[in-house]
């Protein structure tokens, strides 16, 4: 294998060899539900599919190489991902959680963990003072997003690993945004990296799937007993597709970045733009941060409108051609979306406005189509 900061090789061979019956390049689809044994307990290290799957095991192979990880485990989604961490858990431990992150993980926390006992803590994880000033005896989990979904904030993830270290507690960090391509946290420090593979490493919007990436036996084998148990696990066809969309994450990414530097400029000068949300900007608060811990700033940003009412706002996310109004993010197709009532319609309105959501921003995932093309279809829209 290559040297780990080879990303192109990397990516493009992780997880991948010949299939041994046939040669075929790519791992097979093993569409099976079950396989057979020779005598009770004798086997060729595969029971039943919901515990073990070839295609599924050559995908968690990828996942762990392209995190300079020592494990991966697959999911059903980023949710089932996210909730397998939270499974961790038992009634009286703490969560400290950034107060800016996915509406869906919100969601997750606050309607479905909160009445098993776990209380969550959010404070603006920005600012690592806030972190350590969170920390009680029951903290049991740091949960960082960065850059966030969809204020582009930057947490810095060296220094709130180091703050679960001295506590004894696990440090999850959601890198969607970033993808491996910008971003390995646990070189870092992080103690688990989870990923909604719907987005960028997947990568065609093809696919739901989550996953989890992680360097400890000991949790890796509780996360994989969870994984088995509860049976949020992908289909064979849905590894495939992943593990088909890593193999052009490098190049996918270089462009995202190279056309979200330039559709955040633009958006930057525009007359009837009031703020831009993106963390290329040498002025955008830890910043100095994101360039330390990053490779690239990526095609994710957000935007507030002058006129910063819903009417003028949703003109604009109705009035687009090349970028499609909806859920989701991360394809090669540019995406635009209302998190207010999209993708954080599930966060109180009152949170979302005290965390800096407002009712009129407008969420972009930059694709990789031509950048004028891109640049000229928000020209039209904005007006």
């Amino acid at each position: 294998m290559s040297n780990k900061n080879n990303l192109g090789t990397k990516f493009i061979h992780a997880g991948a060899h010949p299939d041994p019956s046939t040669g075929a390049i790519m791992t097979p689809i093993y569409q099976t539900s079950t396989y057979v044994q020779s005598a009770p307990g004798v086997h060729q290290g595969y029971e039943y599919a919901r515990s073990q799957n070839p295609t599924r095991f050559a995908l968690e192979e990828a996942f762990a190489v392209i995190e300079n990880a020592k494990f991966g485990l697959a999911f059903a989604s980023g949710v089932a991902a996210t909730d397998a961490v939270m499974r961790l858990l038992v009634p009286g431990d703490e969560v400290v959680a950034a107060h800016d992150m996915y509406g869906g993980s919100f969601r997750l926390f606050s309607k479905v963990h909160e009445k098993m006992g776990i209380k969550f803590i959010y404070v603006d994880t920005s600012d690592v003072n806030n972190v350590a000033a969170a920390m009680t005896a029951k903290t049991k989990l740091i949960w960082v997003e960065t850059p966030t979904n969809p204020l582009m904030n930057i947490t810095d993830i060296e220094a709130v690993s180091a703050i679960g270290k001295k506590h004894n507690c696990i440090v999850c960090v959601d890198n969607t945004f970033a993808s491996p391509y910008l971003q390995n946290p646990l070189d870092q420090g992080a103690t688990i990296v989870m990923h909604s593979a719907t987005k960028y490493l997947g990568g065609h919007s093809d696919v739901i799937q989550g996953c989890l990436m992680l360097n400890d036996q000991t949790l890796r084998d509780q996360l994989y007993f969870i994984q088995k148990s509860t049976g949020a696990v992908p289909g064979p066809q849905d590894c495939f597709l992943v593990l088909r969309g890593i193999k052009t994450l490098h190049v996918r990414m270089q462009r995202h970045c190279e056309n979200g530097e330039q559709v955040a400029a633009y958006l930057r000068q525009h007359p009837k733009v009031a703020k831009v949300y993106w963390c290329g900007f040498t002025d955008h608060h830890n910043h100095d941060i994101a360039k330390k811990q990053m490779r690239g700033f990526g095609g994710m940003m957000s935007f507030v409108l002058k006129d910063d009412s819903v009417a003028a706002a949703t003109k604009v996310l109705s009035s687009t051609k090349i970028f499609s109004l909806a859920e989701s993010l991360g394809g090669v197709e540019s995406l635009i979306n209302h998190p207010a009532s999209m993708t954080h319609a599930s966060i109180p309105r009152e949170q979302r406005i005290a965390n800096g959501l407002a009712d009129g921003l407008i969420r972009l995932s930059v694709g990789i189509e031509d950048a004028e093309d891109i640049i000229a279809d928000l020209a039209q829209a904005i007006g």
